[in-house]
């Protein structure tokens, strides 16, 4: 009676998993083996009812043309300022809201809504403040500052720092909400027991605050890193789909403009296991360096 008991227990406990496998499979594990089938294809607009497995030359294809190099370094700039930025803002700001400050609760709030706000309407709104003529950018350079206008959106350099400015717009709240949790854990009587030593401020920060946020931020950090690589939005709306001249793309807008441009499906594919690769093999290389699964004591 036991043994049978507890397999009509194990028989439920399944049952009640097997929505969420099914759900798993077909948004997660079906997807991804079919993008894996499809970077080993020559699956195109040419080749859309007859594509065939060719085995790896969409990955020899990708490796050997010189465009993708030059957007994997855009991509490595893009991701390192922006994360550099998040973190920087973010952590400075949770520091402030650590402290005793009057209307703590509304400054909590207005800083959060950037990143409350869909990514879209952000975008629109960013690359309408970064217009030549009307946009406020300019408005603020030439009348408050008295400074030329510049041609954000066709210059490839300037295009490509307006997109970083409104990404780091977006990002640091996330940091923030991170690491103003972490700071609430930090025991105060860590900061007086520093204060009776004699302590710093610069002291403090580096002795108790960085090694108990460490464990926190890390993850976090892994995080930005990927969203921001991955960050398709931002480039393809600020710069309006890489422009000018595809000077602003960054791999996953390339991946995207590959496929939905360009039809090369085969190619988009591969191009995108090498993303998921390279993410990959940073992660864990920076989660060991880091040992962000190790405790702080």
């Amino acid at each position: 009676m036991a043994r049978s008991k507890t397999k009509q227990e194990n028989i439920f406990k399944y049952a009640l998993l097997l929505p969420a496998i099914i759900v798993i499979f077909a948004v997660v594990v079906y997807p991804f083996i079919y993008n894996i089938i499809l970077s080993l294809s020559n699956m195109s607009m040419t080749h859309f009812r007859d594509w065939k497995i060719i085995g790896f030359h969409q990955y020899i294809k990708v490796f050997s043309e010189k465009s993708f190099y030059i957007v994997f370094i855009k991509t490595v700039i893009w991701t390192v300022v922006n994360v550099i930025f998040h973190v920087v803002i973010g952590v400075f700001l949770a520091i402030v809201l650590n402290r005793h400050l009057p209307g703590k609760g509304i400054f909590r709030t207005l800083l959060i809504i950037p990143w409350a706000m869909p990514q879209y309407i952000t975008a629109l709104t960013w690359r309408g403040m970064f217009n030549y003529e009307y946009g406020a950018i300019n408005l603020i350079l030439s009348k408050w500052l008295q400074l030329p206008m510049i041609q954000w959106l066709k210059d490839p350099l300037f295009a490509f720092a307006a997109c970083i400015l409104t990404n780091i717009w977006l990002g640091f709240p996330f940091m923030m909400v991170i690491a103003y949790g972490g700071l609430q854990a930090i025991p105060q009587e860590l900061y007086e027991a520093a204060d009776v030593d004699g302590a710093s401020g610069w002291q403090k920060f580096w002795k108790i605050t960085v090694p108990h946020l460490k464990p926190v931020m890390t993850p976090a950090i892994v995080l930005g890193v990927i969203w921001t690589f991955n960050n398709l939005n931002i480039i393809w709306l600020v710069s309006n789909g890489g422009e000018p001249s595809d000077k602003t793309h960054i791999l996953v807008s390339y991946v995207y403009k590959a496929a939905f441009s360009l039809y090369r499906y085969g190619y988009a594919a591969a191009l995108s296991m090498v993303i998921f690769a390279i993410l990959l093999i940073w992660g864990i290389i920076f989660i060991k360096k880091t040992k962000a699964a190790e405790g702080i004591y």
